[in-house]
């Protein structure tokens, strides 16, 4: 695990640990890591687990499906992200999403339900990891608050502008990537994508923006 602690020491989750005391946490959590192939299952919602998962290298999609195939991402992870933090800290808990490798991939699993019991080295920094594990929870519900807003709009039109906007305040820049292809977009937001493509295609000849693959640029008159 040494050579990921320059990566792991600028997760939110090991914020204020040293070196030495990241090493000892991993122990302590039984971190695991698992390699997984482009499009493989890292979780599978109906499932349960006592692990969260961590991106060490490539990237991974949260996504829900429904049995004819229908797919709602609600989130990328990239390199430092991590998933499944609720589901992992809530006994007994039933995964209703699927975690998806967008590409080949490495993860790194740590079981939490360990981080709620007594820490059987007794480590001085175990109270500290658990507020850390609180700012990681926090910061997620945050993100799927975002989420809420933009698809709870009424228009696919709307979607767009809500998640565009929130993007550009976001990356503090009018002109900014998002971490989606169009597909991926589509499912974001729940639409469909011949009817976001319409919408771009509108908002351009609009001037209110100029798009090239995921790259937006926002026009202000």
């Amino acid at each position: 695990m040494q050579k990921y602690l320059p990566l792991l020491r600028s997760c939110p989750f090991f914020g204020g640990l040293t070196d030495d005391e990241i090493l000892s946490i991993l122990h302590c959590v039984s971190a695991v890591k698992s390699v997984r192939p482009r499009g493989s299952y890292i979780f599978r919602a109906g499932e349960s687990t006592e692990v969260m998962g961590l991106v060490l290298s490539g990237s991974a999609l949260v996504i829900q499906e429904d049995p004819w195939g229908h797919r709602n991402i609600l989130s990328k992870c990239n390199v430092g992200d991590f998933f499944g933090e609720p589901y992992a800290a809530t006994p007994g808990a039933i995964l209703n999403i699927s975690v998806v490798a967008q590409e080949d991939c490495e993860i790194l699993l740590l079981n939490v339900r360990r981080l709620l019991t007594v820490c059987p080295s007794a480590c001085d920094h175990h109270q500290k990891l658990i507020r850390n594990l609180v700012s990681v929870l926090a910061s997620k519900i945050l993100l799927f608050n975002d989420k809420i807003t933009h698809v709870s709009k009424r228009t696919t039109r709307e979607k767009l502008l809500s998640y565009l906007s929130a993007e550009s305040i976001r990356q503090s820049s009018l002109s900014f990537d998002i971490p989606f292809d169009r597909q991926q977009l589509a499912d974001f937001l729940c639409v469909e994508r011949s009817a976001m493509s319409v919408e771009l295609s509108m908002l351009q000849k609009e001037g209110l923006l100029v798009t090239k693959r995921n790259h937006f640029e926002l026009l202000i008159r």
